[in-house]
């Protein structure tokens, strides 16, 4: 047993690790989670809670980020003092992470980002073997527990260091997705915002060529670059949806395509350049995998977030599919998807999910998903979603920033507020309440001091708008803060 000095890890969060470089993150920690990590997967290994098919590896990978190559490098480190071999796949994004731990059959899998953060932060993502999520729930606080202990096992030999970064199996999986056969003429532009996704891009590209699909894709902020030299890839953030809303219009495009900086996130701009909000997508995509002739002869499970769901709900009725509620967040979406089997999960939020990708999430299937969907329908994304944001207008997600109050205190005050109309409850994630016509979501966000509302309608834009300046005053009037 070797006894580092205790040290106090504050990057942990509930899904992930995520902290400022040199504050609560830097290349010690990083060794500290990484030999943790692997410690523990082995003591899991030993008594026999994983398969013997499963290798004595974590696969891991890191984004762009100035930082991440050093952190993955002092992670791997803490993995192979553990005697546990690496597999290194270089720059990735973090479904190559997912990808590689189901198909290398590893421990577990690790990912260097910080996403969608600060230039000055960077963090790391886990997952056990079989790419199954850890949570604070399930094991993220043992590994926090002895990172922070230091009392870590001698272990002799070491592990070996294996470098395997060719994507040509990810890939193939990538484009197991559709049948490429079936594309129409489309011009795309893909946004990559400098972060991981563009050699994956290039990649999908040239099997298109390959294939002699008549996809033109027309590239924006395309070579990874850790400096961010156009602003950090977030394309929730309005103002950075510009260069992708002008790259469509200018070059006609049929839609555009925006990644974040790990690409587990894929947005989407219609040939207006008009955004399309995430939870029209979780519907499309919904009634893309029911309407597939592979479908299964019973009904397909579908399952999506509480935030924004009449759309999604009646697509599903539509489609003869069987509609599953889950809490927000990717542990409880994978989770609810395992145990009904869904082939697909959605959130509001561009996360996508997919049974036929280890019940996880990933930013390249969705838009390869959309361009068979507008090729076999013949319609265009506008065609597509727009009918069904008329049925169902939303606000988007409005976030505010609490002053005086809790954010508990705030959901409790908001329910008593509506008591009078005896709406419909759902607890599940945050409030959910319902009046027939109109309904609204109001939640605690798991990454950001922040609370989140959602509202929409059956069909009525004005009642809409009426509601979003309603409970926007009155909010306000709790001392909360549009952010």
């Amino acid at each position: 047993m070797t006894n580092y000095p205790t040290k106090k890890i504050t990057s942990f969060k509930a899904y992930d690790i995520r902290g400022e470089l040199g504050v609560n993150l830097d290349e010690d920690i990083s060794y500290r989670i990484g030999r943790a990590f692997a410690q523990i997967l082995t003591t899991q290994r030993i008594a026999n809670e994983v398969a013997d098919s499963v290798q004595s590896a974590i696969a891991i990978g890191c984004d762009i980020r100035d930082s991440s190559e050093a952190l993955k490098q002092a992670t791997i480190a803490g993995i192979l003092d553990a005697g546990v071999d690496v597999i290194d796949l270089g720059m990735t994004g973090t479904e190559e992470v997912y990808f590689a731990t189901s198909y290398y059959q590893t421990l577990g899998g690790i990912e260097v980002t910080a996403s969608h953060n600060p230039i000055n932060y960077n963090g790391l993502k886990l997952v056990r073997e079989g790419s199954r999520p850890i949570s604070s729930d399930t094991g993220l606080a043992e590994i926090q527990q002895l990172a922070e202990s230091g009392q870590f096992i001698e272990v002799q030999p070491k592990g070996k260091l294996l470098n395997k970064p060719d994507k040509r199996a990810y890939i193939d999986h990538l484009m197991s997705f559709i049948d490429i056969a079936k594309l129409k003429p489309l011009t795309i532009v893909v946004n990559s915002g400098n972060g991981s996704a563009g050699p994956v891009v290039d990649l999908i590209e040239q099997r298109l060529i390959d294939a002699n699909a008549p996809i033109t894709i027309i590239k924006v902020h395309h070579e990874p670059d850790g400096r961010f030299p156009n602003g950090i890839p977030n394309p929730m953030i309005i103002k950075n949806r510009l260069s992708t809303q002008q790259a469509v219009l200018s070059n006609h495009a049929d839609l555009g395509i925006a990644f974040d900086g790990d690409f587990d996130r894929c947005f989407f701009f219609d040939a207006n350049g008009e955004f399309v909000e995430g939870s029209y997508i979780v519907g499309m995509l919904a009634q893309a995998f029911l309407q597939k002739p592979s479908a299964k002869p019973t009904a397909e499970t579908i399952v999506y977030d509480p935030r924004v769901l009449y759309n999604t709900e009646a697509i599903i009725k539509e489609s003869g599919g069987q509609a599953q509620i889950s809490k927000s967040g990717h542990s409880f979406i994978k989770q609810v998807m395992r145990e009904s089997g869904a082939v697909y999960g959605g959130e509001m939020s561009a996360h996508h999910y997919f049974r036929d990708f280890f019940y996880c999430d990933s930013g390249m299937i969705p838009w390869l998903l959309t361009i068979e969907l507008l090729s076999t329908t013949g319609k265009s994304l506008t065609q597509l979603v727009q009918e069904r944001i008329s049925a169902y207008p939303s606000s988007g997600e409005m976030n505010f920033r609490l002053t005086d109050v809790g954010a508990d205190e705030i959901i409790e005050r908001i329910e008593q507020q509506y008591a009078y109309a005896s709406p419909s409850k759902l607890a599940l994630d945050g409030l959910s309440l319902d009046f027939g016509e109109w309904r609204f979501n109001l939640r605690t966000s798991n990454t950001e001091p922040l609370i989140r509302l959602n509202i929409e309608t059956q069909g009525d834009e004005a009642l809409l708008a009426d509601k979003i300046t309603e409970i926007q005053e009155w909010l306000e009037g709790q001392g909360a803060v549009l952010a």
